[in-house]
């Protein structure tokens, strides 16, 4: 077996395929994930109608297959649950550390290794690292005028605010790509007007 240490950043599918592919190597690892749950940007975003817009056969992992989909575009929950599924499936809990998110990484040129700092403070030392660090869970918002004085609810899609009662409100979605063509139909079920800002064509 291979004498070396590798530790991943990221537990969501990107990561978790990572390690398991590292533990078919014979590889030791460590699995870092800053948030309380694998599942990467599946965990993160819940917003109504949250769903993938890749056909389920090209989406899941060619060597862990499921059988339990019911849409040809599964919806956030079973992709979270596939993504738990996986990672029980390939025994990965036992090097999974949630909530614990790597502050640095120092490479050592001396002694060909890397140190990397959690938030806990712990450091963990390896010969490589593999950033899996997703995008989809920090939300940008533009600097829009008016926005800090706005006296509604305001939230972004990659973070929902699922207490925000919609019955009867005026809203207003900025953008029109992915998410917003899936959370618009179920907001505009509840509200009294939607109406979209799209800055260019999706």
């Amino acid at each position: 077996m291979p004498d070396k240490h590798v530790v991943v950043i990221g537990a969501g599918l990107g990561g978790l395929t990572a390690a398991i592919k590292l533990q078919e190597a014979g590889y030791g690892f460590t699995l870092l994930e800053q948030g309380d749950r694998v599942g990467g940007t599946w965990a993160a975003n819940t917003y109504p109608g949250c769903a993938c817009d890749v056909q389920v056969a090209l989406y899941q992992l060619s060597f862990a297959q499921s059988m339990h989909w019911t849409r040809l575009y599964p919806q956030q929950a079973e992709i979270q649950a596939y993504a738990e599924e996986v990672t029980d499936r390939f025994q990965l809990r036992p090097h999974l550390h949630l909530n614990e998110g790597a502050t640095s990484a120092v490479w050592n040129a001396d002694t060909k290794k890397w140190t990397v700092t959690t938030v806990k403070g712990r450091t963990i030392e390896a010969d490589a690292v593999i950033g899996a660090l997703g995008q989809l869970n920090r939300p940008f918002w533009p600097d829009i005028p008016g926005m800090d004085t706005f006296a509604g609810a305001k939230m972004h899609s990659a973070g929902w605010d699922h207490s925000v009662d919609f019955k009867g409100k005026r809203v207003g979605v900025i953008g029109s790509a992915a998410s917003a063509v899936q959370l618009i139909p179920q907001v505009a079920m509840e509200a009294a007007n939607v109406g979209v800002f799209q800055r260019s064509a999706n």
